[in-house]
């Protein structure tokens, strides 16, 4: 199992087994799928310049990924007509950043590189938490949780997506 990540010559090094890789490779190709590039406008010049739709999610997931920015309707949606497109090429490259240098054994990551892991580590932990309605009694949870119990590896993976954005967050600073 990852002993999480160890500072190393200005960036960052972690050991992974081919099964951890699976998992995080699987978890961060699901969260690409979540943020491919969402409702465009119909005006030709706006889809050029960025400008996206202003409806606020309807899935919990992408609603707690880009979430309002003011509590007025009318100022957090023009705020996310003209931000959201650039939030969601943002989460897209560090994902493909993660999926490309997640691998089996030691893996070694510029600062740069692991900065856009800590920013998809994340995602995944928010995308998680929020379908699994998880709470501040998450830990209490899993440890009076039966390994029977269909959530269990859920609330197991969540808990090692913490631990691990944990020691990247201590390895960087």
């Amino acid at each position: 199992m990852s002993s999480g990540f160890k500072s190393h010559n200005g960036g960052v090094v972690a050991e992974f087994e081919a099964a951890e890789v699976s998992i995080l490779k699987s978890l961060v190709g699901q969260i690409l799928g979540l943020v491919e590039p969402g409702q465009t406008s119909d005006d030709p010049l706006e889809r050029a310049l960025g400008i996206g739709s202003a409806q606020e999610p309807s899935d919990p997931v992408l609603a707690r990924l880009f979430p309002s920015a003011y509590e007025d309707a009318d100022h957090s949606a023009e705020f996310r007509r003209y931000t959201e497109a650039t939030l969601r090429d943002g989460k897209r490259a560090d994902a493909q950043t993660m999926l490309a240098t997640a691998r089996p054994g030691r893996s070694e990551l510029t600062a740069e590189q692991a900065q856009a892991w800590l920013r998809s580590l994340n995602d995944v932990r928010l995308a998680l938490g929020t379908r699994l309605e998880v709470t501040e009694d998450v830990h209490e949870e899993i440890a009076t949780m039966s390994e029977d119990d269909p959530r269990y590896p859920a609330y197991v993976t969540y808990d090692w997506l913490t631990y691990l954005q944990d020691s990247l967050v201590r390895a960087l600073w």
